[in-house]
């Protein structure tokens, strides 16, 4: 009688437990999701730091980073959370194997400043060594200071400014392709971030962020095309139902179960 007991309550927990992964992902999905992107983002009004060059492409739409050099960014400049940001990234060449990415809650000048704090996402090519060890693919951090070339880009190296807080669920140890698209959707809120390549969750971290701008991130790769950027709010409706599921779900489950133990005892 006390295995049968045992086992029914593990049997609940398994049951739990999926419910709860599977309300996570309703809520990742409903942040994507239910954001009806808007139109077109007209990059023109953007701002570059650094010394990386960046190319408006036709319809000022996409947006193409044509020097290999030191850490720069291509930014809105202008308060970016509850926002969601998509589009597509593209290194457009076989040379390097460098880094592609994001900033977020950036504010201008921060490559510069000590007293800079937000959020880098970069994803690398290779497994390298230069400043330190680099390895292949994609990663979040937070950046705490002026960012240079030095292990702190290279590296994640928190004695140059950069703290690494999370490598990404697939993709945290392979490298981007030569030549190839990737779809990319990025969600920014005071409390949340989340990053999707190709419709699958790849980072997800929660905390209190700083307010910045989205921009585009590229350290030592030229060639790295942005483009089909869409911008939109995330409405505030998209958390309470899963939230709220996620709350009290282990009540509802434990109640059900309960009385399923105590038929069946």
């Amino acid at each position: 009688m006390a295995g049968l007991h045992l086992k029914q309550v593990s049997l609940m927990q398994i049951k739990i437990n999926t419910f709860l992964q599977s309300s996570a992902l309703i809520l990742s999905l409903s942040l994507l999701s239910s954001t009806v992107f808007a139109g077109p983002v007209d990059l023109s009004p953007w701002s570059v730091n650094g010394t990386g060059t960046w190319n408006l492409q036709s319809a000022n739409n996409a947006v193409k980073q044509t020097v290999n050099g030191n850490p720069t960014v291509f930014h809105n400049n202008q308060n970016s959370q509850g926002n969601a940001l998509s589009g597509q990234i593209t290194v457009q060449t076989t040379a390097d194997d460098d880094f592609i990415g994001f900033v977020l809650g950036y504010n201008d000048g921060d490559l510069n400043n000590s007293s800079a704090n937000y959020l880098l996402i970069d994803w690398k090519q290779i497994d390298q060594s230069f400043y330190g060890f680099a390895p292949k693919g994609l990663a979040i951090s937070q950046v705490t200071g002026a960012l240079s070339d030095d292990s702190g880009a290279w590296s994640h190296n928190p004695s140059n400014n950069v703290t690494e807080l999370q490598r990404a669920a697939t993709l945290g140890s392979t490298g981007w392709l030569d030549n190839t698209t990737y779809d990319f959707d990025l969600i920014f809120t005071a409390s949340l971030v989340e990053v999707f390549v190709n419709g699958n969750k790849e980072l997800s971290i929660t905390g209190t962020f700083n307010n910045g701008s989205f921009g585009f991130y590229n350290y030592s790769q030229a060639d790295v095309l942005y483009a089909g950027i869409q911008e939109d709010i995330v409405p505030p409706s998209a958390v309470p139902i899963p939230a709220a599921a996620l709350m009290f779900a282990p009540a509802l489950l434990g109640f059900v179960g309960l009385r399923r133990l105590k038929k069946t005892i």
